[in-house]
């Protein structure tokens, strides 16, 4: 929550809603990965990237996707705060 004097910008709803709007998407980003994992395991291990398992290669490209989004987020919300 926002106090006065704390150095960080007032939460808005548009702020609230476009958080909302990137959580979502990395759950469905997550739960991409939870179905091949439930309905096709068999893809996982194979190799399309010089070596390393499909398994490997989603779980590095969620934590990217993670780390790009709060990126995303920071600019989104300090354009909107003025600085």
């Amino acid at each position: 929550m926002h106090r006065p004097g704390d150095g960080q910008p007032p939460t808005t709803p548009a702020g609230r809603r476009t958080g909302l709007l990137l959580f979502w998407l990395y759950v469905a980003l997550y739960g991409g990965f939870m179905a091949l994992v439930l309905v096709r395991p068999d893809l996982l291990s194979k190799r399309p990237f010089g070596g390393v398992n499909l398994a490997i290669a989603y779980g590095m490209g969620l934590i990217a996707a993670a780390f790009l989004l709060a990126v995303v987020y920071m600019v989104l919300r300090s354009d909107r705060s003025g600085g």
